[in-house]
C-alpha cells in the first residue's frame, strides 16, 4: 500500500468518526478512551501508527513485529474485564494491519455498542465512561452515566410503565382528553373489542393503568398521566415535575423576531400530550400543500408528506426521556419544522435510517399514539419521514444528538426550487440541467444546504454509499464540487463556476488525483482538506485556456513537492492578482488551487486585497512582504 492508498483508505470512512494515534512509543493508553467514546456514541475507526496534526498526516514507520505485538495487546485488553467492560470487536479483521511504503499501520473498527451493554467503561472503573464530541473524547458526567445505565434496561422495562402512587383516575385524569381519545379510537376501530370496555379496563389495555402481578400493586402509569393527565397532576413532584410541552411559530421574515404564536401550559387548557399533539399538529399541517388524490372515488386527505410530518412530531413525544429536563420544543418556521426532545437515540444512526428496527423508550405512549393512527409501531418511523419528504420534493430532513437532546429538522424548501435552479444556472450554465439525474440532485442539495456529505446523500438517493462516493468524486473531477475535510467531516461544496470552455471538464480537481505516494505530498493534501474555498475572483474565462495541462503534464506535476508549488505561487504574485491569474501563471487548475491558496493565506504566506471580505467578488492575492505593511 502506498501512502496514497492509505489516504484513500481513510477517505472511504466518510460517515464515521476517525481518530489517528501515534504508536511509536508503544500502544497509547488513550486508545482505550477512544474505544469507550466511539462505543458509547456512533462508532468510529482508529488508525494506530498515523500522526495527524491540523490535518497534516505522517506515518510512524512501525515494523511488522511491532504491529503484531500491538494486535496481541489489543485483543488481550479487549477480553480483559479490568481493561474494558465489553469486547465489541468480534471479527479478526476488525483489527487489521495495513502495510504502507512508509511503515505499518493498524486500523481498528469500533462499532456503536448495543443498548444492553452500554455504557462501555475502561480500567475496571464504572465511572470511566467516555463519549465522543466533535473530535475529542470526553469523560461523561454522572448524570449521563446514570442515564446510560437506565437505558440499558429499556428493552426489559419501558420507561413509562412505572406505577404512580397516590394518583387516581377520578382525580388526576382529564375527562375531556380521555373522552376525545376514546371517540377517535371508536371512529377508527368501531369493531375492535376494546371499544366497548369500561374506562379503566380500556386504559389498562393501552398501558395507562397497570397491575403488577408480582406485588399486587396497581395504579396509573407514567404513560397514562402524560397522555391524559391534568397538567397540575403531571408536574407534581411525584410524577414528571419538569414536563413542559412548548410550541413556537416563527413566521416573521425578521430572523431576530420573537415567535408569532405560541402554545404552552398557560393555564387555559390541560397541557397533556394528547391535547398538545392535537392542537399543534393542526397548525403544523397548514404549512403543507393540501393533498389531492382519489382512491376508489374518495379524496385522500393523508399524503405521504403529511404522514411524514405526523410521524416526525409523534416520534419526538414518544421517544422523549421524561426522567430528565422534559421540555419538549416544537417549532414551525417559514422554511422548516424543528422537533427537539430530551434524550438520546437508542439505536445507531445507521439503524435509524434503515428503519425496521425500533427500540422505544416509552412503549405505552407508542401504543396510545399508534392505536389512533398517529404513529407507526414498525421500525423507527424514519423510513416514512424520509420517503414522505422526498415525495414532497423537499430538502432531506436531518437528525442530530446535541447537548442531551435529539433534534429533527424537516426543511420546507423544494430541493429543485427556482432559487436553487437559479444558483446552479448562474454558476454552471444551462448544461448543468442536462447532467445525470442523481448528480443534479446532489448539486441541488449542495446548493440548498451549503454542502453535502456521503452520509446525507444516502437518504436522498437510493444508491450504495460507495456509488455515492464515486459520484461525488466524479463531480469534483468535473469541476462542480470541491472536497474538504476527512472522515465524518468530509464535505463537498459547490465550486464557483466551470471553465469558460463549456466543452471542457476540469481534470485533476479531486484530492485523490493530487496525492502522490510520497509523504512529501502530505502538507498540501491536508491543507486542501482543511480549508474552505475563497471566492474565485476574476473571470472564469481565465481558468487556464490552452495552458490547461495535458495528461502527461499532470503526471509530471503530481511529482512536484508541495513546497515547490507554494514557492511558485508566491513568485507568481508579487502584486495583487486574481486567483484565476495565479492559476494561469503556475499552470494549475483553479478549483485545485482554492484550498492551497486558502491555507497559504491562513499561514500568512499570502494576503488578500480585501481581508475583511474573503468572498469579495474582486478578491485578489499577493505574496506577503513586510515592505507592503
Amino acid at each position: 500500500m502506498t501512502f496514497e492508498d492509505l489516504i484513500n483508505d481513510i477517505a472511504n470512512y466518510e460517515s464515521v468518526d476517525l481518530e489517528f494515534k501515534s504508536a511509536k512509543g508503544g500502544l497509547p493508553q488513550s486508545m482505550w478512551e477512544t474505544y469507550s467514546s466511539f462505543a458509547n456514541t456512533q462508532g468510529g475507526v482508529i488508525y494506530l501508527g498515523v500522526k495527524e496534526k491540523n490535518h497534516h498526516f505522517s506515518v510512524d514507520g512501525l515494523t511488522r513485529e511491532q504491529i503484531e505485538d500491538y494486535k496481541k495487546l489489543l485483543w488481550d485488553g479487549l477480553n480483559n474485564r479490568q481493561k474494558t467492560s465489553h469486547n465489541l470487536l468480534e471479527m479478526e479483521d476488525d483489527i487489521e494491519a495495513l502495510e504502507t511504503t512508509d511503515g505499518w499501520v493498524l486500523r481498528i473498527n469500533v462499532p456503536r455498542a448495543d443498548l444492553t451493554v452500554r455504557p462501555i467503561y475502561i480500567n475496571g472503573n464504572r465511572e470511566a465512561v467516555y463519549k465522543r464530541k466533535n473530535e475529542g473524547d470526553y469523560l461523561c458526567q454522572d448524570k449521563d452515566i446514570r442515564r446510560m445505565y437506565a437505558e440499558s434496561n429499556i428493552l426489559e422495562v419501558s420507561q413509562d410503565s412505572g406505577i404512580l402512587k397516590g394518583f387516581s383516575f377520578e382525580n388526576d385524569i382529564d375527562p375531556q382528553s380521555f373522552r376525545e381519545y376514546r371517540q377517535i379510537f371508536a371512529d377508527r376501530k368501531a369493531s375492535h373489542p376494546w371499544a366497548s370496555l369500561p374506562d379503566l379496563e380500556f386504559l389498562n389495555k393501552l398501558g395507562g393503568y397497570r397491575v403488577d402481578k408480582r406485588t399486587g400493586e396497581e395504579g396509573l402509569t407514567i404513560a397514562g398521566m402524560l397522555m391524559f393527565g391534568k397538567y397540575d397532576s403531571i408536574v407534581d413532584e411525584a410524577c414528571i415535575p419538569s414536563f413542559f410541552p412548548d410550541y413556537r411559530e416563527y413566521l416573521d421574515s425578521d430572523p431576530n423576531a420573537r415567535w408569532s404564536n405560541r402554545i404552552y401550559p398557560d393555564g387555559t387548557w390541560e397541557a397533556n400530550l394528547f391535547q398538545f399533539f392535537r392542537r399543534v399538529y393542526n397548525r403544523l399541517q397548514h404549512a403543507l400543500p393540501s393533498p389531492f388524490a382519489l382512491k376508489a372515488g374518495m379524496r385522500i386527505e393523508d399524503s405521504p408528506t403529511h404522514v411524514a410530518l405526523r410521524e416526525g412530531f409523534a416520534n419526538s413525544l414518544i421517544h422523549c426521556d421524561y426522567t430528565v429536563n422534559a421540555s419538549l420544543i416544537t417549532e414551525k418556521h417559514r422554511t422548516k419544522f424543528v422537533f427537539s426532545n430530551p434524550g438520546s437515540l437508542l439505536i445507531s444512526l445507521d439503524q435509524y435510517f434503515r428503519g425496521g428496527e425500533s427500540v422505544c423508550r416509552n412503549r405505552a405512549l407508542q401504543k396510545m399514539f399508534m392505536m389512533i393512527g398517529y404513529a407507526e409501531k414498525a421500525g423507527s418511523g424514519a423510513d416514512k419521514i424520509w420517503s414522505g419528504w422526498k415525495e414532497g420534493n423537499f430538502r432531506i430532513p436531518s437528525i442530530i444528538e446535541r447537548d442531551g437532546r435529539v433534534i429533527l429538522e424537516m426543511p420546507l424548501v423544494d430541493i429543485l426550487s427556482e432559487d436553487v435552479k437559479d444558483v446552479l444556472l448562474k454558476r454552471f450554465g444551462e448544461s448543468v440541467l442536462k447532467i445525470d439525474h442523481n448528480k443534479l440532485i446532489a448539486l441541488a442539495t449542495c446548493a440548498s444546504d451549503g454542502f453535502v456529505t456521503n452520509n446525507r446523500m444516502q437518504f436522498v438517493l437510493t444508491a450504495h454509499p460507495s456509488d455515492i462516493t464515486d459520484m461525488l468524486k466524479d463531480l469534483c473531477q468535473e469541476g462542480y464540487l470541491i472536497q474538504t475535510g476527512f472522515g465524518k467531516g468530509t464535505k463537498y461544496q459547490l465550486t464557483q463556476s466551470l471553465s469558460g470552455n463549456k466543452n471542457y471538464s476540469i481534470q485533476g480537481t479531486s484530492l485523490f488525483d493530487y496525492v502522490g505516494s510520497s509523504t512529501d505530498n502530505l502538507g498540501s493534501y491536508s491543507s486542501y482538506l482543511g480549508s474552505s474555498p475563497d471566492n474565485l475572483g476574476g473571470s472564469p474565462d481565465n481558468l487556464g485556456g490552452s495552458e490547461l495541462p495535458s495528461k502527461g503534464d499532470t503526471i509530471r506535476r503530481r511529482r512536484e513537492k508541495p513546497e515547490q508549488l507554494r514557492q511558485r505561487i508566491l513568485k507568481s504574485c508579487p502584486d495583487y492578482i486574481p486567483m484565476s491569474e495565479i492559476a494561469q501563471r503556475v499552470k494549475k487548475n483553479l478549483t485545485y488551487l482554492q484550498g492551497i491558496i486558502s491555507a497559504m493565506v491562513a499561514e500568512g504566506l499570502l494576503e488578500r486585497k480585501y481581508p475583511d471580505v474573503p468572498t469579495h467578488p474582486n478578491q485578489q492575492y499577493r505574496a506577503y512582504s513586510k515592505d507592503n505593511q
